[in-house]
Order: structure tokens, then sequence, then C-alpha cells
């Protein structure tokens, strides 16, 4: 079961890797640029659109989308942990 968990993490992670590290770059950048005075001219509304996924007119369904993935490497992140595996019955000596 843990083989083919690590298999789905896997081709799971290849495929939110991009997405989510766009979210996250962008949303740091956002917030730097607005609190810091960088000296950068680059556009906080240009950058939220790509954070949002407007700027690939996926607003409505991008969160969605990165929050599904996030949970599902959540779930077979898990899995393979073996934090919530059974636990082995001691043998016992009757």
């Amino acid at each position: 079961m843990k083989k083919a968990f690590r298999k789905y993490h896997r081709i799971l992670g290849i495929i939110v890797a991009l997405p989510i590290a766009l979210t996250v770059l962008t949303g740091m950048t956002i917030t730097m640029l607005r609190e810091w005075p960088l000296g950068i001219e680059i556009s906080s509304r240009f950058l939220l659109k790509i954070h949002t996924g407007e700027i690939f007119h996926l607003q409505a369904i991008y969160p969605i989308l990165n929050g599904l993935g996030m949970l599902g490497l959540l779930v077979t992140g898990l899995s393979m942990s073996g934090l919530f595996g059974r636990r082995k019955q001691p043998a016992s000596n009757d």
C-alpha cells in the first residue's frame, strides 16, 4: 500500500509543484513590496493576477485546485509516514 501512495504522491507532487510555487512566490513578493520600500518597480496588481490565477483566466478554480492538490499531498504523505498505521498487537504467551 505504501508503494502505491509513494507513486501517487510523486505524480501529484510534480503536477502541483508549479502552481503552488507561483502562489507562494507571488504572495511573498506582494507582501515584501507592500511592507518594505525596496524601490523595485514591479506592479503589485500584475503579481496579484498571477497569484490568483486571473492571468490564466482560472481565478474561479485556481484556489480550489491548489487546495485539492495540497490536500492530496497531505493525505498521501501522512499515509506513508506510518503515523496512523495499525499498532502491532504484542504476541500473547498463552
